[in-house]
């Protein structure tokens, strides 16, 4: 069976609308409907499980995606193919870990795909796992979103039956804090512990769940190595940027007309973007990241890239894909002082940035988006967001510290005036729209175990 080359351009958004034929359908290929797509409708677009390993052909997925130049679609950006040639190189039998816990409140990629597409998921885990030589694949899956991983599970079953080869797959629901989807979280959970990050843990690849090689990679990046196995790096490479191939998928959201996941050629133009999902002509700043980005004026940004390359001149990363648009109404500082917020109330409380200093940047951020800041607030920022990246346990409170600072550029005006005891119309009056950016109900993602 010849498996048909997913790549005809198609609308690609949870929010049901158009986008540039540019644009290949890949790993949206299948999401012709809301529901998930069976496995019979997975094997019609995509075609049976390609052989990875074997007599002859020992490092073949790890050659094919790093020749590819895949890289990670969770937030980090590092090189799927250098991740699966560590864990292959480490002896014994290893262990593969999908991410789908999906930490950031902005972002519903991982989302829509598993519930889209978890056949093309759990194509790349099988896969990875042969590669690596793992004997099991664990899903995590967050306890926050209602029968997900019983979607996932009957996806499991229907391969089951169908004799579907390749390692057992189990499904885990955690606790959906931020930081819980931080890699060595996942091992700590699935090593009987809580789903906090551990510093002192060691590198997943050597020393990870039951102290064996594991491979730990988010969900769209899985799917990824599933098309690159059929399709070749050089299909791959038919879109995105040559030195950032392939497609991602974005969340858009804010102040636009058809929020949604858009699937995405790497290095997209913000503005494109913002055009397919009909933002608001009031646009006046976007957030690019999620909540450890980084806000900017839309004149800044708005031409440039969607990728890791094109967006670093101005201190920007693509993240998990996140772009949120702040109408022109809209109090950036107030928007930025609720995330902080909720980032000093998702901390582990495992070290003293977190514990201390993540609360202390927020009660600041806090009385400057009020207009009735007490002291030297602006000198207090300075100094604690000076002090605070690089000394925590994990990388919570840097993220957090990174977007505290690009608000106080972003909305340079607002900071002076709100500091001056003289605040936007916004913050006096409360936000004419509503709040933007979502923040998860306090209590929703329950216990640590």
């Amino acid at each position: 069976m010849t498996a048909p080359h997913p790549g005809r351009p198609r609308a690609a958004s949870t929010g049901g609308h158009g986008r540039s034929a540019a644009n290949p359908a890949r790993l949206t290929a299948g999401w012709r409907h809301p529901g998930p797509a069976s496995l019979r409708e997975h094997l019609d677009i995509y075609g049976p499980l390609p052989r990875v390993s074997g007599r002859g052909r020992a490092g073949f997925l790890a050659d094919a995606v790093g020749e590819a130049g895949l890289t990670g679609r969770g937030g980090a950006g590092f090189p799927t193919g250098t991740k699966l040639r560590a864990v292959a190189a480490r002896r014994g039998p290893a262990v593969v870990v999908a991410n789908g816990m999906e930490g950031e409140p902005a972002s519903a990629k991982d989302h829509a795909l598993l519930t889209r597409s978890p056949h093309l998921v759990l194509d790349g885990a099988v896969l990875a796992a042969e590669a690596v030589r793992a004997d099991v694949v664990h899903v995590c899956l967050p306890r926050t979103k209602p029968g997900l991983a019983e979607q996932v599970r009957d996806a499991i079953a229907d391969r089951e039956r169908s004799g579907v080869p390749g390692a057992p797959v189990e499904v885990h629901d955690l606790p959906h804090h931020y930081v819980s989807s931080e890699e060595t979280s996942l091992v700590r959970w699935l090593n009987g512990g809580d789903a906090r990050p551990s510093g002192g843990l060691g590198r997943p690849f050597e020393r990870g769940v039951r102290r064996r090689p594991t491979l730990i990679d988010n969900v769209e990046t899985l799917a990824h190595i599933a098309l690159i196995a059929r399709y070749g790096p050089a299909w791959f490479r038919q879109a995105g940027l040559p030195d950032a191939p392939g497609t991602m998928l974005a969340t858009v959201s804010g102040a636009v007309a058809s929020p949604g996941v858009y699937e995405i050629a790497v290095g997209t133009p913000v503005a494109d973007l913002l055009g397919w999902s009909r933002a608001r002509p009031d646009v006046s700043a976007v957030l690019i990241g999620g909540y450890f980005g980084t806000w900017h004026a839309l004149r800044d940004v708005a031409g440039l890239p969607l990728a890791a390359g094109g967006l670093r001149p101005v201190g920007a990363s693509p993240g998990a894909g996140v772009v949120v648009a702040l109408p022109e109404g809209a109090c950036g500082l107030a928007e930025t002082a609720r995330v902080l917020a909720y980032l000093a109330g998702q901390s582990a409380g495992q070290c003293g940035p977190c514990a201390f200093g993540l609360p202390a940047i927020a009660e600041d951020f806090a009385e400057l988006a009020s207009g009735r800041p007490g002291g030297t607030v602006l000198e207090r920022l300075d100094r604690r967001l000076g002090v605070l990246p690089g000394r925590g346990a994990c990388r919570h409170p840097d993220g957090a510290a990174r977007l505290a600072a690009s608000a106080l550029t972003a909305f340079a005006a607002d900071v002076h005036l709100h500091a001056r005891h003289r605040p936007c119309l916004a913050a006096r009056r409360g936000q004419a729209g509503g709040d933007v950016l979502p923040i998860p109900r306090p209590g929703a993602e329950g216990e640590w175990e």
